[in-house]
């Protein structure tokens, strides 16, 4: 498995140059670290953000799967959208709002043919809503099939 967090993490993280406005770490409530949000009020709606993260020395033919917390804090906040670079017209998992402002987990099969996935990114929406953030954290990549909850 391979930790991609972003306190600790050993993965390659990429702010894209093309978009509307950058994620920004964030402390996490108990102190430990930070993760990566974007607040509600940034930008205007629909506008658009992106962070992605490259992937290198993912074996061909073989299967992964992406474990990540997710957050969708506030009214109408936006959504949160994951792409898999090699599937760029589809999101691959979306989320357009929380029952709450509790973290969830998100989780992500990634199946390699001959062409393998070389980044994922993680896209944020602005809503309309002007409190609350959406917010990501504790990335991490394991080989393998996604378990079962």
């Amino acid at each position: 498995s391979v930790d991609c967090s972003f306190s600790r993490g050993v993965c390659d993280w990429k702010q894209d140059v093309d978009d509307d406005f950058d994620w920004n770490p964030a402390d996490r409530d108990r102190g430990d670290g930070y993760y990566m949000a974007v607040p509600a009020f940034v930008g205007h709606k629909k506008d658009m953000g992106r962070l992605k993260l490259l992937l290198t020395d993912l074996k061909p033919k073989s299967s992964y799967c992406l474990i990540f917390s997710y957050r969708l804090a506030g009214e109408r906040v936006g959504k949160l959208r994951v792409f898999l670079a090699n599937k760029k017209t589809a999101p691959a998992w979306e989320q357009n709002k929380g029952k709450d402002e509790r973290w969830r987990t998100g989780k992500i099969e990634i199946f390699q043919g001959p062409e393998t996935t070389n980044s994922v990114t993680f896209e944020s929406e602005r809503g309309k809503g002007k409190t609350g953030e959406i917010g990501v954290d504790n990335v991490v990549l394991i080989s393998g099939l996604c378990p079962e909850d």
